[in-house]
Parts: C-alpha cells; sequence; structure tokens
C-alpha cells in the first residue's frame, strides 16, 4: 500500500464536496517513462498491509465522510481486494466502489468484478500498439483496453448520478501527450462509435516530462497550444459532449 486518505483532485462526481477515499496501491502494469508517480509505480515504494487491515482502511474512509472508495492501480491485487471487500462489506461497507485503472485489463478478469464495482475510472491511454508498447511497455495495448472498455460499458454503463455524485457508471480518462503519441482523435472516436457519444471522458492536460521522459524527442516537453486545441478539436469532432477538460497550463 502506497498511501490512502482522502483527496479532492478527482473528477467532480467523483470528489464531491467531502472527496474521494483514495487507496495507491503500489506497482502498476505499465512502465511508462513519463510516469508522475514512478516510486511507486516501479520502485514499489509503500507498507505490506493484510486484507483485514484494507478492509478497515475503507470503512475509515467512509467513516470520514468520503463518497466512495476509490482504488489506484488495483489490477495486480484483484484477488486481495475482493477479499477485502468481503470483509469491509460484511461490517458496513455501503458507498460505491471506484476502479481507478490504466485500462490494461485482461477483459477475463473484468468480468469477474461485475456486481462488486460501482464506477469504472479506465485510462484510454493510446491508439497504436507500438507507440504503448515503446513508451509505456504495453504488449498489445489497444486491444485489451478496448475489450476492457467494452466490457466495463456493458457491466455499468453511462454514468449516473445521485443529486451531484457518482454512484454507477463509466468515466474515461485520456492524457494528452505531446507530438500525438496519444492518438487522441482515434481514441475519441472509439469510445463514441463503439460505445456511445454519451461517455464521460475526462480529457486531461497534466502532462509534464517526468521519470526518465527527458531523454525522449517528443516527451521531454509539456504539450503546445495548438495540441492543446487539436485534442479538443477530436472531443467535438466525434460527437463526445459528456465530460471534463482541464484547463491548459501555459509557461
Amino acid at each position: 500500500m502506497a498511501s490512502w486518505n482522502v483527496h479532492p483532485g478527482e473528477e467532480p462526481p467523483i470528489s464531491g464536496t467531502s472527496g474521494s477515499g483514495t487507496i495507491f496501491f503500489s506497482n502498476c502494469t505499465g512502465r511508462c517513462i513519463f510516469c508522475q508517480n514512478y516510486p511507486i509505480s516501479q520502485l514499489g515504494t509503500g507498507t505490506l498491509v493484510s486484507e483485514t487491515r484494507l478492509a478497515e482502511m475503507m470503512l475509515e474512509l467512509q467513516e470520514r465522510g468520503c463518497h466512495n472508495i476509490n482504488m489506484v492501480t488495483p489490477t495486480h491485487y484483484v484477488p486481495s481486494i475482493a477479499a477485502a471487500l468481503l470483509i469491509a462489506a460484511g461490517n458496513g461497507l455501503s458507498i460505491p466502489i471506484v476502479y481507478n485503472t490504466s485500462g490494461f485489463e485482461r477483459v477475463e478478469i473484468v468480468r469477474l468484478l461485475s456486481g462488486i464495482v460501482d464506477i469504472y475510472l479506465p485510462d484510454a491511454k493510446y491508439a497504436d500498439d507500438a507507440v504503448a508498447f515503446s513508451v509505456s511497455g504495453f504488449n498489445n495495448y489497444v486491444t485489451a483496453n478496448r475489450a476492457a472498455l467494452r466490457e466495463m460499458y456493458a457491466q455499468v454503463g453511462l454514468l449516473r448520478l445521485e443529486g451531484e455524485l457518482a454512484i454507477r457508471g463509466l468515466i474515461i480518462r485520456h492524457l494528452i501527450l505531446p507530438g500525438g503519441l496519444a492518438g487522441t482523435r482515434e481514441v475519441m472516436r472509439f469510445i463514441s462509435g463503439e460505445l456511445s457519444p454519451d461517455v464521460h471522458v475526462s480529457i486531461m492536460d497534466q502532462y509534464f516530462p517526468a521519470h526518465t521522459a527527458f531523454s525522449h524527442e517528443l516527451l521531454s516537453r509539456r504539450i503546445t497550444e495548438e495540441e492543446y486545441q487539436e485534442a479538443l478539436e477530436a472531443f467535438d469532432e466525434s460527437g463526445l459532449s459528456n465530460g471534463w477538460i482541464q484547463d491548459h497550463f501555459s509557461e
């Protein structure tokens, strides 16, 4: 376990007014050369905890007023998470469960999460397998990601709100990368055309060079204003209309 706390900085219906109960798991299925959390994702920084203690953390976050339990990079700990959720549910856990992932999932495992996860919060990072492997170490990312997104959508459908808070559904995140490496236009077309134009998408403009990205020809800089505008155009042209767009960072 890398950390667990109340997090106010997620998408509005996830953080709400009282925050998301965020649990960061150590390690990751990816090896992104630009990872901003690489001590956690690639160096394994964290503390060993039992499934019982994990359940206690969930209950404590609920007691602190969190709107949901938000599990970040949970993929490689799914059996233990399921065991902890069983313990926590038996002791009164009742808030929604958020599965916050890179989107590199085995669809067989996602199917097993049906009825467990309320809100899926996956990335759709790339539209090109060669790029995904080159800068993130993902093998056949696009195929795996799209199969997982289809299954997630089939399970929970479009985002459902109770007041201003998410209670069920799918939110897809997409990080704009320099040089068009993320394939934003194609990703938006896939979401709109093969899932639904009503899916909520979070377009993220928070990229900055980190870890070993400074040695990469394109990833050694932030995105430009032109690249940002192209991403917004791709969102609009695909027919998507729901979601969030971060304000563009200007140096």
